[in-house]
């Protein structure tokens, strides 16, 4: 963690319900569309044995969303909400975007009471031990710029582009 984190945030109430408006199968397939890319493959064997079937909930309190999938043996997959997942992690949304980033603890925000695990406790331990161990800065503007992306799938084409400034540049480096 480089910053001090921002002061805790909640999003307003009348946000909140308008997005619990929102049905959760596609908030949940967007989620698994961008784990699988950004996480899936980095994660070690002996993690994705243990998920393997396991039915995984992610709660954003305070936008009242939820999103559920499992691990199908190969990458995760959404599925209706569950009436009682394996794992179900809930925090604020302004925490979620904390960890994404890595500006933020998550044992910081558990022990703050922030961050909410229930359920199997060692599939939570587990979980959040493999995403302590990745190296990906998940919501780093620059790691997700057009040429960063082309530079890890098609460093071919990266060479070939003509100098582009970077998303940190055009809207400079905001904590």
């Amino acid at each position: 963690m480089t910053a001090t984190p921002p002061a805790p945030f909640t999003l307003p109430a009348p946000v909140g319900a308008v997005l619990a408006r929102l049905p959760a199968y596609p908030g949940s397939l967007l989620l698994v569309t961008a784990i699988n890319l950004a996480l899936a493959k980095q994660l070690p064997d002996d993690v994705k044995a243990l998920l393997h079937g396991k039915r995984i909930s992610i709660r954003v309190r305070d936008a009242r969303l939820g999103f559920d999938f499992t691990w199908n043996g190969q990458r995760f997959a959404p599925s209706q909400p569950y009436a009682e997942a394996d794992l179900t992690i809930s925090a604020n949304a302004q925490d979620f975007l904390l960890l994404a980033q890595r500006r933020q603890d998550p044992d910081t925000l558990f022990f703050n009471r922030r961050l909410v695990m229930e359920g199997d406790t060692e599939l939570g331990l587990v979980v959040k031990n493999a995403l302590d161990a990745l190296e990906l800065p998940v919501l780093d503007p620059s790691h997700w710029s057009p040429r960063a992306v082309l530079q890890r799938k098609a460093p071919h084409l990266a060479r070939q582009l003509p100098a582009l400034p970077s998303l940190s540049t055009l809207f400079g480096n905001r904590p």
